[in-house]
Parts: C-alpha cells; structure tokens; sequence
C-alpha cells in the first residue's frame, strides 16, 4: 500500500504565496538545480540547533553561556552568505542573541518544563498527512502546553500575529491531536529582542481550521502543476525559479510589453 502524501506548514505556505514555487520546490524535479543557498536559512538553523541542545534536558554540557557559545562555534552553518564580511556580522550578531537568550532564561527561571525539542508530530487528515517540526514544548504545572516557535530575523512579534500565522495554527492542530484534552498555547518568540506574542484556539477554531485545512491540501495534492500558467508576483524578483517561469509563452513580467 502506497504511503500518504505528506503536507508542512513550510509547503502549505509556498502554495499559498506562489503555486508555480511548490511546483518547483515539492513537484517537478527540474526545479532541484536552481535552488540557491540562503544565509538566513543558514542563521537560524544554527540558532535552532544551539538552543535544541541548550534547552534539552538530556545534554548536560550546553548549559553556560561558555557552552552554548561553543556549540554555536561547532554548528555554525557558513552557507549562502555574499562574502565573509557579512558572514562575520552574522556570526556576531548569532553571537549576542545567544548570550541574551541564556542570560534571560537565568535570570527570569520559568516555572514550566521542556518536554520537546525539535520534535516531528504527524497527524492523518484523509488524504494526507500533516507533519511539522515544533521548535519546543513546554509544560505547566497547570497541565497547558506551550508550543514556542522560533524566529532568528524578528525583532517583535505580538498576540495578532501569532493568531494569524498558519504554522501557529498547523502547531497546536498537531499538538493538540498528540495530546488530547490537554489546553494548548503557542507562542513566538523574537530572538533578537526576546519580544513574545502568544496565541490559542479554541475547539470550535481549531475544529474549522482543520476542516479548511484538509480541503487546501486537496487543492495542493491535485493540482495540474504541467498546465499551471506562472503569474508574476512582488516575489519573484527574488525567485530562484524566475529562469524557468520565463519559459513559460504567457508569463508576462512587468514591463515586458512593448510600449
């Protein structure tokens, strides 16, 4: 038997901003060449493997301001930077975000406990399976979980934000079908400022969340990418498939019609 498609919040987000950038990123293998390294992508996975071992209950030796920086120098990620000038500045700028996250968390101890770094939740949907990858999970004495998500290229966040961002909302679907019964928050949080926004769904939200959800993963799954016309976007300048949308007879960019 065949295994189920699978869908991310990452996916989910690429169909919605652009059909013809899921095509070429999840569909059609020709779009493998073109993809380009990104130095933000290389920021913050670095960010993220340090804090999964700072907060990691399991790893006794990334616990000190010492120790995470050490990590930080073993994981750093040099990909997709313009020149070593800017790889520099990130690096000390990745550098004081992480003092300031370790500084913070010593200096204000929260009450709840990590249960959860870096976790893979999946949960069946019909035709798919949702999958996401869940920076961390905190537990409450009071019972609730805390999903937080991090973001290295923030400076603020808020509650609104939160409450309208898909992946937030993909977390606590997840985490919620995980754990039953058990109240579920979720939470950004601004590595750069230590800025948090926080948000949470009911039943009857997370239950038409759900529903929607299951119908655009129809949409995605379905769709005749081989006959998608490309339609040109603010996005696209940046695009490492504009080359192959050109192809495309009726892709059509702005002032490209004679006047």
């Amino acid at each position: 038997m065949a295994r189920k498609p699978t869908l991310s919040p990452t996916k989910i987000s690429t169909y919605l901003a652009c059909p013809s950038k899921y095509r070429w990123t999840y569909v059609d293998d020709r779009g493998k060449w073109y993809i380009r390294a990104k130095s933000y992508y290389s920021f913050g996975a670095t960010l993220h493997k340090v804090l999964e071992r700072f907060h990691d209950s399991r790893d006794a030796g990334v616990q000190t301001v010492g120790q995470v920086l050490a990590a930080y120098e073993e994981s750093w990620i040099d990909a997709g930077f313009e020149s070593p000038e800017a790889m520099a500045q990130a690096y000390a700028e990745g550098k004081v975000i992480l003092e300031q996250h370790v500084r913070a968390a010593a200096e204000r101890p929260s009450e709840a406990k990590t249960i959860a770094v870096e976790r893979l939740l999946r949960a069946d949907l019909g035709d798919f399976v949702l999958i996401g990858r869940i920076d961390r999970i905190d537990e409450y004495p009071d019972g609730t979980l805390e999903i937080v998500d991090y973001k290295s290229g923030r400076q603020e966040t808020s509650d609104e934000e939160v409450a309208t961002d898909l992946a937030m909302a993909c977390y606590q679907l997840l985490v919620r079908e995980r754990y039953p019964g058990r109240p579920v928050r979720a939470t950004i949080l601004a590595l750069r400022s230590g800025s948090r926004g926080s948000a949470s769904l009911g039943d009857e939200e997370l239950a038409r969340f759900r529903d929607d959800l299951i119908l655009l993963g129809r949409e995605i799954l379905h769709r005749d990418y081989e006959n998608l016309t490309p339609v040109w976007k603010p996005l696209c300048e940046d695009c490492d498939f504009l080359p192959l949308c050109r192809r495309h007879p009726e892709f059509e960019e702005p002032g490209s019609q004679a006047s």
